[in-house]
Order: structure tokens, then C-alpha cells, then sequence
């Protein structure tokens, strides 16, 4: 049952997640993180330290979409292991639904 990342991180990208990741599986694009769900060892860490509320376990229904996103960027995307700033705005687009076509499928600044 890996973690996967939702489209509540998109705008924001919160690191607190990285932090305490304990095996690094997390991804980072220019707009949102993403985790690797192969790597994802499926201890829960990151689910409560994320304050958009955008990890969620595989268990819930809503995660099948969101498991092939993470799938598909963590390959392309470089490994993310330390926290970093979240993005300008994050707090005004902190809660704010429907945010997948807002994705930037590039890779985050200094990952290129």
C-alpha cells in the first residue's frame, strides 16, 4: 500500500513530506511533488506532515488515478531529499480543488 500525491500538492509543494521520508522516494516537478510508488516503503510519515492534505494511501478509491501520475513523473522527475521553500502562492492555492490541469509536467528548478 504505497502513498501517492494528489492534485492538492499542485501550486503548493510543500516539502515538509521530504523531511521525513525515510527512504526518499519523493519526486519533484516544477509545481508539485510526486512518489516514486515502487520505492515507497508505506510507512505513512509524510501523510500527516503535508499541510495541503494532499498525500493519500493507495486504499482510497480516489488514489488509482493519482498512482499512475506518481508512477509516470517519478521516472522523469529528479529524486527530491531535502525540504526546500514551498512555491510563492502556496498558501493561497493551500485547499483549493481541481487543480490537475494545472500541472507543470516539467522537471523542478535545478533538476533540469
Amino acid at each position: 500500500m504505497p502513498y501517492v500525491v494528489t492534485d492538492g500538492c499542485i501550486k503548493c509543494k510543500y516539502t515538509d513530506c521530504v523531511e521525513v521520508c525515510p527512504v526518499d522516494c519523493f519526486y519533484e516537478g516544477a509545481n508539485m511533488l510526486v512518489i516514486n510508488p515502487d520505492e515507497c516503503i508505506d510507512c505513512g510519515v509524510c501523510e500527516p506532515e503535508c499541510p495541503a492534505e494532499a498525500i493519500i494511501p493507495d486504499t482510497q478509491p480516489e488514489a488509482e488515478q493519482w498512482l499512475e501520475l506518481n508512477r509516470e513523473y517519478s521516472g522523469k522527475w529528479a529524486n527530491l531529499t531535502r525540504k526546500k521553500p514551498a512555491l510563492p502562492d502556496a498558501d493561497s492555492f493551500k485547499g483549493v480543488p481541481g487543480k490537475l490541469a494545472d500541472l507543470d509536467p516539467t522537471s523542478g528548478p535545478g533538476n533540469e
